[in-house]
């Protein structure tokens, strides 16, 4: 905890990807973590709580927020909600007047935030645009030397950044999918409205985001020459096939899906080519990454 209490920077674990942790209240911990990822700061950071009480100190819930923070807290879903004063630092709001909050289903992380008592702005320890890391070792690869710790939490079990829901006034908007798909959140919640306005709510919105180095080519039906093809369901194997999941699971693929960008990307390949992949239930956070890492978004 010494180490965040002055307003130094922490590598920990959650179930979706690793995290570069630091005091939310803190323009001077949050400003270390957007100059460490050389993040734009517009690009708002969500602040991460032990439990649903402390949320309600940083955000105030309306009746559909707090039906969703029941239904999959602890978890991978993110709620905006409008901010409560002193409770977030407006660098880590990106001057909004909203706040993104969500509570982790990892251990690790949450053993830090009940220890630290205070909400932890995580966003993932990657550079800017790059694949977020979902094991402890890629985590260090990308910003080891910015973190005064790294805590060692496993491979994470969900492997994609959390849902965002923004829950304002009008009807709840979906700003990013991620594990807890948009038929878990149509069944408390009634239909979804698309992002529209509230889209800068929300981190993981830029048009080329969770790129490699290599380009990304998508729908592909197997590798060109010098690429690294990352199949999805039963697949010829060869050294330049990596298989998302050889079985055809989503969730399996979604685990995988920034390890293999990583790895597929370590051999230097003229390019990426990545397989179709279903768009129902998990398949639209797999394909909203797979088309932000291609630069098709926007």
């Amino acid at each position: 905890m010494r180490a965040l209490r002055e307003d130094l920077l922490v590598l920990t674990p959650t179930e979706t990807v690793y995290g570069l942790a630091g005091d939310a209240r803190s323009d001077h911990a949050v400003a270390a973590i957007y100059a460490a990822k050389d993040r734009p700061q517009f690009n708002p950071l969500i602040a991460h709580v032990a439990d649903l009480e402390a949320a309600l100190r940083i955000a105030a819930f309306d009746d559909r927020a707090l039906r969703l923070a029941e239904a999959f807290w602890p978890g991978p879903l993110t709620l905006v909600a409008p901010a409560r004063a002193g409770g977030v630092c407006d660098l880590a709001r990106a001057g909004l007047d909203t706040v993104a909050v969500r509570s982790p289903a990892h251990p690790v992380a949450m053993a830090l935030l009940k220890a630290f008592n205070g909400p932890l702005a995580a966003p993932s320890a990657n550079r800017s645009g790059r694949p977020s890391p979902t094991t402890l070792v890629a985590a260090m690869d990308e910003l080891g030397d910015k973190a005064a710790v790294a805590l060692e939490g496993g491979a994470c079990a969900v492997g994609l950044e959390s849902t965002v829901v923004s829950l304002l006034e009008g009807p709840p908007r979906l700003l990013r999918p991620g594990a807890v798909t948009r038929e878990a959140l149509v069944e408390i919640l009634g239909p979804l409205a698309d992002a529209g306005a509230d889209a800068r709510r929300s981190p993981g919105r830029l048009a080329r985001h969770y790129a490699p180095q290599a380009p990304v080519r998508l729908g592909a039906e197997g590798p060109g020459p010098g690429e690294v093809f990352l199949a999805f369901g039963p697949s010829d194997q060869g050294p330049a096939v990596m298989n998302l999941s050889p079985s055809g699971d989503l969730a399996e693929a979604a685990a995988n899906l920034f390890a293999f960008l990583r790895a597929a990307d370590a051999r230097a390949p003229v390019g990426i080519a990545v397989a179709d992949i279903p768009g129902d239930g998990l398949g639209e956070a797999i394909r909203d990454r797979l088309a932000r890492a291609a630069g098709k978004v926007g």
